[in-house]
């Protein structure tokens, strides 16, 4: 932990440091599998515990992103990149999935799935959308491909995390 500078009271404030995770993967559904394992073995060292709904939630986004990422992004020979940011506020978690396919853009899902419901993919984003709090993709700023992103609200920094076991 790093401490602020003195306030005018005289009294030191301890901040939360900004947390961020960041790696690169195949983009293979092994790659997928394994952002997801080490992203939500990370939100745990950050205080967001296994079991509970905001990491259960968070670690839902992330598998989605990074599917889609290998579905929609997938280049051959070429990874994408898991980031997760904590900002020193501890107020919300940005998740961003990043590919090298800059001519497959995602769309906004449609309000609702399709009348028969027997369609087993193309919900990704509409998951992510229900899920984050907003989210949105951007171009790649250093290369060909986009990020997609998203921010998941956590209540509080400072109240206890309920368990999705409740």
């Amino acid at each position: 932990m790093t401490t602020k500078p003195v306030d005018p009271a005289g009294t030191t404030q301890l901040a939360t440091p900004t947390r961020t995770f960041e790696m690169c993967f195949t983009s293979t559904p092994r790659g997928a599998r394994l952002a997801r394992r080490l992203a939500a073995l990370r939100l745990d060292a950050w205080g967001i515990p296994y079991g509970t709904d905001p990491h259960d939630t968070l670690v839902l986004i992330v598998a989605e992103l990074t599917a889609n990422a290998v579905r929609h992004g997938h280049v051959p020979g070429r990874d994408f990149h898991l980031r997760v940011h904590v900002p020193a506020d501890g107020r919300t978690v940005r998740i961003e999935v990043t590919d090298t396919r800059a001519e497959r853009l995602p769309r906004r899902p449609a309000p609702a799935p399709k009348a028969d419901g027997t369609e087993e993919n193309g919900r990704g984003l509409l998951i992510v959308s229900r899920l984050a709090t907003r989210w949105d993709w951007h171009p790649r700023a250093d290369g060909p491909g986009k990020t997609v992103w998203a921010e998941y609200a956590l209540a509080s920094p400072s109240a206890p995390v309920s368990s999705a076991r409740d």
